[in-house]
């Protein structure tokens, strides 16, 4: 099946590690895997944990684990995303098949698992070569995208055994004091300082809708579609934070990297998913057909919207902080600070708007 949009690149030097130890390692837990170690390529995307392909005669399988330098407290627990994505396989069957979970540091420094490679394709920027999307089809891919996300957020957390994945009441609070806090921390120089969102999102917390498992990185190009002729949604990758919580904080969250085709010049250029497209949902289409298939009553929907725009900008701003303090060098994070100030500018603009 292909894999469009989903290229490998050479390892990074500085992301590289020592394939032959990590084979001997995986060859005792998992069978068939041969007596040569993997070709290893890489996976450019990710900004947060690192992703790597194994490729061995006639498998592919994928290792995740978590980059050097600077880490946000609670990100990048490797035994807890190979746990959440072992115990979501039974009740929720749109997650990869997880391998095994390694904590010797002498085989990879650090945590990491190993999984199976689902195969397909991700839309990232632009549509790879060869598919076209025509204004009906993407407009039925994104109803299927809000479907998928109903159908995560009522998951039985008790049969899958994730009833203590997260803390549960108090969410809201927690996130934007944890964001608030977060941002701080990275803030550099060249950003402002967010103090008006901050202050806003603080007297204007709503009180959770309900409590449910949420991937809390929910975007087109963390999913598998299966092929070119359906474009059905196969798979959900990168539960690196997936917790129990609000859903509608998720829905906000979500349509941050939800740019639509009327958004402005500086807007788009953050955009990572073809999401502009014609037949493509707006922002506020996804909310309505979100809102129709789950019940949930949304009475300002502002607050949702600025705090997954504030969270976008702690996590660009935590990317680059990392750039910023020599902790990675790679090129494509040496700019993020930029977009901080317009997303600064886009929040205020928002709740300026007052309620719809």
């Amino acid at each position: 099946m292909s894999s469009a949009g989903n290229a490998t690149v050479e390892v990074r030097a500085e992301d590289a590690f020592d394939a032959a130890a990590v084979h001997a390692w995986l060859s005792e837990r998992v069978d068939g895997l041969g007596a040569e170690p993997p070709r290893v390529r890489q996976f450019p995307g990710g900004a947060s944990n690192l992703t790597y392909l194994l490729s061995y005669p006639g498998r592919d399988l994928i290792l995740r684990r978590p980059p050097a330098g600077h880490k946000a407290a609670s990100a990048h627990d490797m035994r807890r995303e190979f746990r959440v994505q072992r115990a979501l396989k039974p009740v929720f069957g749109y997650v990869p098949e997880v391998l095994a979970f390694g904590d010797d540091p002498a085989v990879l420094g650090g945590d990491f698992y190993v999984m199976e490679k689902l195969d397909g394709i991700i839309l990232r920027g632009d549509l790879p070569d060869g598919l076209e999307l025509s204004p009906e089809r993407a407009r039925d891919l994104s109803g299927r995208v809000v479907d998928r996300l109903v159908e995560l957020h009522a998951v039985d957390v008790d049969e899958a055994g994730l009833a203590d994945l997260g803390k549960g009441a108090g969410y809201v609070e927690r996130q934007i004091r944890g964001w608030s806090e977060r941002f701080a921390r990275s803030r550099t120089d060249n950003v402002p300082d967010f103090a008006a969102v901050m202050a806003w999102l603080t007297e204007n917390q709503p009180g959770e809708v309900k409590i449910c498992l949420i991937h809390n990185d929910y975007r087109l190009d963390n999913l598998v579609l299966d092929g070119p002729d359906t474009l059905d949604i196969v798979g959900v990758l990168d539960w690196e934070m997936a917790t129990l919580g609000d859903p509608l904080m998720e829905l906000g969250s979500t349509l941050a990297y939800w740019v639509q085709a009327d958004d402005d010049d500086t807007m788009k250029l953050s955009r990572r998913q073809p999401t502009h497209l014609p037949g493509m949902y707006t922002r506020e289409e996804f909310v309505a057909h979100y809102a129709e298939r789950t019940g949930l009553k949304i009475d300002d929907w502002r607050f949702y919207e600025v705090y997954g725009l504030f969270r976008l900008a702690v996590v660009l701003q935590q990317i680059y902080r990392r750039y910023h303090d020599g902790q990675t060098h790679n090129p494509a994070f040496k700019d993020l600070w930029q977009f901080s100030g317009y997303l600064d500018w886009r929040c205020r603009e928002i709740i300026g708007k007052g309620t719809a």
